[in-house]
């Protein structure tokens, strides 16, 4: 069994192989945006790459970013006690690739990670792929399916709804 250290540095080393530059954890506390009080995601720290207003160099990065969920979209100050995973702190592993590699690149990043090198048991693992919004007119993510079908079985492939599998 690792401990959470080692989870973390294999993770850092094995997306540094992979190209990725190691960037730190942004701080807790939000200084210079006034729409967030506190780091809640990991991607905060790229809101502005997300937005267009800065370059996104370099293109590959990974980090474990601490985050405090609170209020919000994601609030699981009501949800903890109540299960053994909802936590008002957590670190959340991030690799990111702006406009580098897209679904299938992450895919195969996530099986290799998760199966090479943390030796989890394949058959053990499922997957979720947005199932689509017939009233939003989106349809169902079968472009990611495809990509997890090369790992998993169709039966492992779950559908998962925009509440619970907005990511």
């Amino acid at each position: 069994m690792m401990t959470a250290n080692e989870i973390r540095d294999s993770f850092k080393k094995f997306f540094e192989s992979k190209g990725h530059t190691i960037v730190p954890s942004a701080p807790m506390v939000i200084k210079d945006d006034p729409t967030l009080m506190f780091t809640n995601a990991g991607m905060n720290q790229w809101k502005d790459i997300i937005l267009g207003t800065r370059e996104p160099e370099p293109r590959r990065r990974a980090d474990t970013q601490k985050c405090l969920r609170v209020s919000g979209k994601h609030n699981d100050l009501e949800e903890v006690g109540h299960d053994t995973y909802h936590h008002t702190m957590f670190e959340m592993l991030g690799n990111w690739s702006f406009g580098d590699y897209f679904k299938e690149g992450a895919i195969d990043y996530a099986w290799e990670y998760l199966v090479d090198v943390l030796k989890l048991n394949p058959a053990d693992l499922y997957v979720t792929v947005f199932e689509g919004s017939e009233e939003e007119g989106l349809k169902r993510d079968d472009e990611a399916a495809s990509y997890w079908a090369k790992h998993v079985p169709a039966d492992h492939i779950i559908n998962g709804n925009k509440h619970d599998n907005f990511w």
